[in-house]
């Protein structure tokens, strides 16, 4: 064989050895990415849950009015919205969605109102 040969079989493991490697880090990246996405898509329901207990609670006539009920009702509130600002991570993990469908779908809506 001649050095050439040699030099370039060397570089083409290196390559395919590189490049295996890298396929398997992107696997294991997108997991966790939508393992994080599906924890968010949790953490947003719940924390929508517990702002519509906090509203009924605060409904009730023996807390109607209450300061604090109230403060924690609003501070809900805003950081479920905080969370939909995470909407793009949060389709990812949602079936048969695509973020151009949500796309689609939001500027429905704001027609619609």
């Amino acid at each position: 064989m001649a050095r050439l040969e040699i030099i370039l079989s060397a570089i083409m493991t290196l390559s395919i050895v590189f490049n295996i490697g890298l396929f398997i880090y992107a696997r294991y990246a997108i997991a966790q990415l939508l393992s994080v996405s599906e924890e968010l898509g949790d953490l947003q329901q719940m924390t929508s849950s517990f702002s519509s207990h906090l509203e009924s609670i605060y409904q009730l006539e023996m807390f109607y009015g209450d300061e604090t009920i109230g403060a924690l009702r609003e501070h809900a509130l805003s950081f479920n919205e905080q969370l939909e600002t995470f909407e793009y991570i949060l389709s990812l993990t949602e079936e048969g969605s695509t973020p151009a469908d949500d796309k689609d779908e939001d500027a429905e809506t704001e027609e619609e109102t």
